[in-house]
């Protein structure tokens, strides 16, 4: 189990698989080519070299708070299992799971709390009882309907001058999206041209930049409207986003709906 005051570790891949429970924290992780909002109880499954950074939200990084970020972590890879367990007839279910897995899995639903559970009896074991957990565990995984893809396509991390690349961008971007930012900037961050970044970024993340730095904006804009009174103009202007029609467009082509309609939904959701 892991206890800190954030998550430190940076933007990284590694050769092994990663099953995440987050026990305490709040922030965005990013997987892949997938910026997503986490807390509590979530629950991923991380495939080999699929690269991730788990990002708390600035209150953490105060010196003066009690806030923790906790998660339950295990790694794992083929071997584990010996050679040939996988090709057998009655791992097939097992191995089509590892295969998902180079996605990003999220587990939701009766088998999130199941697998919690397992988890933390898989911190009071060793031996054969614990390897006997894990593949209690992925075979409840393998058998779950309540399983999402959670990246759009295959993202596969290269080595480590471009996981250090990488990492330098990602930072800069989480430290500064709400101010404006150019092509220029971040590629002079990444010691590349313009051109070459840009060609650069969207190999490796399978989306433009200005996509990610979007995406990134936005999903900060879901944490301000459910958790503030502030008007619209003021989260687009705080976002980053240089004006509230832009904020709308970008708004509704990743929600499906406008900025208001998403708060008015949540608001009548939670006094429901």
């Amino acid at each position: 189990m892991f206890d800190y005051n954030y998550f430190p570790t940076p933007w990284h891949f590694h050769p092994v698989y990663e099953l995440v429970l987050v026990l305490e924290s709040k922030g965005k992780r990013i997987i892949g080519d997938r910026v997503s909002e986490f807390g509590p109880g979530d629950l991923v499954l991380l495939g080999p070299n699929l690269p991730h950074l788990y990002r708390n939200y600035p209150e953490f990084y105060l010196t003066n708070t009690d806030l923790r970020a906790k998660s339950i972590v295990v790694h794992f890879d083929q071997k584990t299992f010996g050679e040939g367990f996988l090709s057998l007839p009655e791992s097939q279910n097992l191995n089509q799971l590892l295969i998902k897995s180079s996605k990003g899995i999220a587990i939701t639903g009766a088998i999130n709390k199941s697998v919690s559970k397992m988890l933390f009896e898989i911190l009071e074991l060793n031996g054969l009882p614990k390897w006997l957990k894990l593949l209690e565990i992925l075979n409840s995984l393998a058998e779950s309907k309540n399983l999402g893809i959670i990246t759009n396509n295959v993202i596969s991390g290269r080595n480590g001058v471009e996981s250090e690349r990488m990492k330098k961008v990602l930072n800069f971007v989480y430290q500064n999206f709400q101010e404006q930012i150019t092509i220029d900037r971040v590629a002079g961050i990444a010691n590349m041209a313009n051109n070459s970044f840009s060609r650069y970024f969207s190999q490796r993340t399978r989306q433009s930049f200005t996509s990610f730095l979007n995406e990134i904006r936005l999903s900060h804009a879901t944490k301000l409207l459910i958790e503030t009174q502030k008007s619209i103009l003021e989260i687009s202007l705080v976002c980053g986003f240089n004006n509230l029609s832009n904020f709308n467009f970008q708004f509704k082509m990743r929600y499906h709906q406008s900025p208001l309609n998403f708060r008015k939904h949540y608001l009548h959701i939670n006094n429901y």
